[in-house]
């Protein structure tokens, strides 16, 4: 009898397990996300751009709304005025003849449901890449393929760097930034690894050149988001904003961020 009420101890306690439990999340009213990332990849003109609205959603909701029918612009120190035009109601909003100028200001304009979100900022530019170095027996344990993207800082000026690393083993991007605080002049490199990593295996290397200001919101960003912040029952982060604001009203301020940067993308094929 006592291995049979045992038994049902068991089976009760499993079964309990898989009971649904409803977590009742506080609701707010939705802010403008705006990501308008300016990239002028090397060897291009530079002229088509976007910018994408959104707005942010509840946290177990699948499906992201699109912020339609925005006022978007660009302005730039010359005098030139670049509108950006909704995409059949998709919250993408398109340009085709943007200027891009290394060390020029721009500054962002959108008007939403009657108010208006602005952000200014500097286009920098990026090192080109030297050389792609790769470590077949990466790692501590020596058992991971390494990458190594190598760029030769430029002296003598303050320098902000943001990796993007593609793979197809990968739904999503590999994030990193970099300053050259230490190592002013010299050759430095990003680094990328991965586990499962093996030959034949595309990596988009994407490097671009950002500002101190950019820089800064990214490094606490990706703090944040890292796998040492601390377990399920740490204290909240407090929410990173990036160079929008609302001047309409402040308090419904906007998250994204305003960035212009020139762009070296190589696609490296894992040997």
């Amino acid at each position: 009898m006592k291995k049979v009420f045992c038994f049902l101890i068991i089976c009760t306690f499993l079964y309990s397990c898989e009971d649904v439990i409803d977590v009742d999340l506080n609701e707010v009213e939705p802010r403008l996300v705006i990501e308008a990332s300016i990239d002028w990849y090397k060897n291009t003109s530079g002229n088509e751009q976007f910018i994408k609205l959104t707005l942010s959603a509840p946290f177990f909701d699948e499906i992201i709304p699109p912020a339609n029918n925005a006022l978007v612009q660009i302005f730039d120190t010359n005098g030139n005025t670049f509108s950006f035009i909704e995409e059949n109601e998709t919250g993408i909003y398109r340009n085709s003849d943007f200027i891009p100028i290394i060390d020029g200001e721009y500054t962002l304009f959108i008007n939403y449901n009657n108010e208006v979100y602005t952000a200014t900022e500097t286009l920098k530019s990026v090192a080109p890449i030297d050389y792609i170095e790769q470590d077949d027996e990466g790692s501590f344990f020596g058992d991971e393929i390494e990458i190594k993207v190598y760029f030769t800082d430029p002296a003598e000026t303050d320098n902000y760097y943001f990796f993007e690393y593609f793979t197809d083993i990968s739904d999503s991007p590999s994030l990193d930034v970099g300053d050259d605080r230490f190592i002013d002049g010299n050759q430095i490199f990003g680094f990328y690894s991965e586990e499962d990593l093996e030959s034949g295996n595309e990596l988009t290397i994407r490097h671009f050149g950002v500002s101190e200001q950019y820089y800064e919101f990214m490094f606490i960003l990706l703090q944040q988001g890292s796998e040492d912040g601390g377990g399920p029952f740490e204290t909240q982060p407090a929410t990173v904003r990036g160079n929008c604001i609302n001047t309409t009203n402040e308090e419904n301020y906007p998250f994204g961020y305003f960035r212009l940067s020139e762009v070296e993308q190589v696609i490296y094929t894992v040997e």
